[in-house]
């Protein structure tokens, strides 16, 4: 390999494409609709309806990145390179999902829940940052603003939940 090559391929690995990362947040947001949606038999009547209606919010968000990714007025751009945020591997490791058996603790449920929320904040933060204008940045910036919304409620209930004596 030679000096100019190395250079070009430490220039192009901390980079992917747009569409490589619209795929690993689309398994990021469908990983965690079927966690949910899987949990809301398990847990207490308490967070039953926190837990459906966080299904229900992996679900917008996994719709929406499906319709971006399919656009094909937007087909030209899945293929731009940008910056890979160091928020990247934190963001796909929640792809991997724990296991809290068949009776989960509340307050396991929300800290999941409570770390998914910032993982997402960091990574759509730092796409927003880094993604060219227009129509998929506008979607990063959406997503970093809603989650922070999500994570602001959530950490509200787990205050409730863990120091009023729910769990």
């Amino acid at each position: 390999m030679t000096v100019e090559s190395k250079t070009g391929y430490k220039r192009l690995k901390p980079k992917k494409t747009l569409g490589e990362i619209l795929d690993v947040a689309i398994e990021f947001e469908q990983t965690a609709r079927d966690f949910y949606a899987a949990l809301v038999p398990k847990v207490s009547k308490q967070l039953r309806y926190l837990v459906e209606e966080l299904a229900e919010e992996e679900q917008r968000h996994f719709d929406l990145f499906s319709e971006v990714r399919a656009r094909p007025d937007l087909e030209s751009r899945i293929g731009e390179m940008v910056e890979t945020p160091a928020s990247d591997a934190r963001f796909t490791d929640c792809v991997h999902l724990p296991e809290l058996g068949d009776e989960p603790d509340d307050q396991a449920v929300l800290q999941y829940a409570l770390g998914r929320e910032q993982a997402a904040i960091e990574q759509y933060s730092a796409l927003a940052k880094t993604t060219p204008a227009g129509p998929i940045r506008d979607l990063f910036i959406f997503l970093a603003d809603e989650e922070t919304q999500h994570k602001n409620e959530l950490e509200k209930i787990y205050y409730e939940v863990v120091h009023s004596g729910g769990v």
